[in-house]
């Protein structure tokens, strides 16, 4: 974990509700897909984690939804704002525990962190397989990154707006050996009951400081209590209690 100022590059809307947003800092405490980084804004006591999507040497992207008091004043953070940020926060999914063939499904903004884990799969010499679920067509975001990345490419969406109509589970393939997920605790669960094989799931917890210390988001497993901000967010799905997750 690194801890310093950060800049914002730009600060631009993908949909009515998400944003993306780059910021330039120190990235060396980012060592696998499915981190997040803890934001420090004016005015409010406890820091905003964000999920990043993507990484390089000079900064990082996250992509996030405009929800509450948090997330709405990161959206009013100007090009050239100073951020106050945590960086390299949780464990990250690990490359070498998927298999040739992983599903990487997202769904609303659980999407952006699968985008770099489909990137490091596809570094690490595997062959990934996107499915992004999203309500309606107008939240639809990342589906034209992912398929730049030359992966088969599925968007489900409920009310049949756009690609499969139906729910990220109505559209998994036959044939894969191991899946990651991401997005709302519902969404998961299905994935869970549904899914043919072992994987990672990545979760969402109210926290305190971000690092471990305040115990504030811990669980349940089966192998012991965990903190959600420094055991995961990426949990096994062997481990997984259902009922501490919702």
């Amino acid at each position: 974990m690194t801890q310093g100022s950060y800049f914002v590059e730009y600060n631009r809307a993908l949909t009515k509700d998400v944003r993306e947003m780059r910021l330039l800092g120190d990235t060396s405490a980012i060592t696998a897909p499915g981190q997040f980084v803890n934001i420090q804004l004016d005015g409010l006591f406890l820091r905003r984690p964000i999920s990043v999507c993507d990484w390089d040497s000079e900064g990082l992207i996250m992509i996030y939804k405009v929800v509450g008091r948090g997330t709405a004043a990161l959206g009013g953070a100007a090009p050239g704002a100073k951020l106050d940020v945590l960086c390299g926060l949780g464990n990250g999914f690990d490359v070498s525990r998927c298999g040739g063939r992983t599903l990487v499904i997202g769904g609303g903004v659980g999407t952006p962190p699968m985008y770099g884990l489909a990137k490091a799969l596809l570094k690490a010499g595997k062959t990934p397989i996107a499915i992004l679920g999203f309500n309606t067509r107008e939240e639809i975001f990342c589906e034209d990154r992912f398929r730049e990345l030359g992966i088969g490419t599925t968007v489900t969406t409920v009310d049949g707006s756009w690609g499969t109509r139906g729910f990220v589970t109505d559209a998994l393939p036959e044939d894969y050996d191991y899946f990651c997920a991401c997005g709302p605790g519902p969404m998961l669960k299905a994935v869970y009951s549904a899914a043919k094989t072992s994987g990672l799931f990545s979760f969402e917890e109210r926290m305190g400081c971000g690092f471990g210390a305040c115990m504030g988001c811990s669980c349940k497993t089966k192998y012991g209590s965990k903190r959600i901000c420094k055991d995961g967010p990426v949990l096994e799905k062997e481990e997984i209690i259902w009922q501490t997750h919702g």
